[in-house]
């Protein structure tokens, strides 16, 4: 399998470069590895904010819309597919800052196979790298996709990494690229620091959702451990699947999922391990 990364830049050409990712590992919806049958070509493209045109949002909202699911029992559209427009994209899942905003995707053997949005802004001195959308195609899913997606968004230059998400599968992708394995990651750290991370959001349903769990409210009797109200009503169908499954392999730490939360995971940075001399 050949896997090819291209860093599209505003100030020079694309720069093109192999890089030895996992050839054969592939990352299932529990987060395990395995062997299988994998693609011919891997392409990941990286485009910083002011490289992300109309064209590149409206591919990336038919892919969205065309597998992320359906509106759950207690939305305005229930049984509904959950669209959302390339306009849509912009407005709420990038800052109005471009520059503060980047886009990953990758075309698996010449197919817009996955697509991720982020943004970045400062928080007490550090640099937070968020996660605003996560989608495989579901044709394409559990062979590492999403995780080497977030892996070609990561910066030496941030701090921390988060992401608010219904679906397990997209957060055992974040703590596989930014924190090794969901195991590992620390809570306590979330418990301490998530408040006023959001609360410093540029993207208005970060910045306005509720922390939820019994990580911060010891009283809360949900079942849910590390979350955030969004009032998202997405159907739970296929993330409670995916949750069984992860349950099976993992010690599970973010616990249930009630309806119009997500999941929610904060973590610093790794370590940046220096060359001996």
């Amino acid at each position: 399998m050949e896997t090819q990364h291209v860093l599209v830049s505003a100030k020079a050409a694309p720069c093109e470069k192999f890089i030895p990712e996992p050839s054969t590992a592939t990352i299932d919806a529990a987060g395990n590895s395995r062997e299988r049958s994998l693609f011919k070509k891997q392409l990941y493209e990286t485009f910083s904010g002011n490289q992300i045109t109309d064209s590149i949002l409206n591919e990336a909202a038919k892919l969205f819309s065309e597998n992320y699911g359906t509106w759950g029992d207690h939305s305005h559209n229930p049984g509904k597919p959950v669209k959302v427009s390339g306009h849509r994209l912009r407005k709420q899942y990038l800052p109005d800052d471009p520059s503060a905003g980047l886009h990953a995707r990758v075309i698996a053997d010449g197919v817009l196979a996955g697509s991720a949005f982020a943004c970045r802004w400062k928080c007490a001195g550090k640099r937070i790298c968020w996660i605003t959308q996560l989608v495989v195609d579901k044709a394409y899913r559990e062979r590492g996709l999403a995780i080497n997606l977030l892996r070609s968004l990561r910066s030496d230059a941030d701090d921390v990494y988060g992401i608010a998400s219904s679906h397990p599968a997209a957060c055992l992708a974040a703590a596989g690229a930014f924190a090794s394995s969901i195991e590992k990651v620390s809570l306590d750290y979330a418990g301490e620091n998530a408040g006023e991370i959001i609360k410093a959001s540029p993207i208005p349903y970060i910045r306005e959702a509720s922390l939820c769990g019994s990580l911060f409210d010891s009283k809360d009797t949900t079942g849910l451990v590390c979350g955030v109200d969004t009032r998202f009503f997405v159907n739970h169908k296929e993330p409670l699947e995916a949750l069984k499954s992860a349950r099976e392999t993992w010690d599970w730490p973010l616990g249930d999922l009630p309806e119009g939360h997500e999941y929610l995971l904060v973590m610093p940075a790794r370590q940046r391990r220096t060359k001996s001399v």
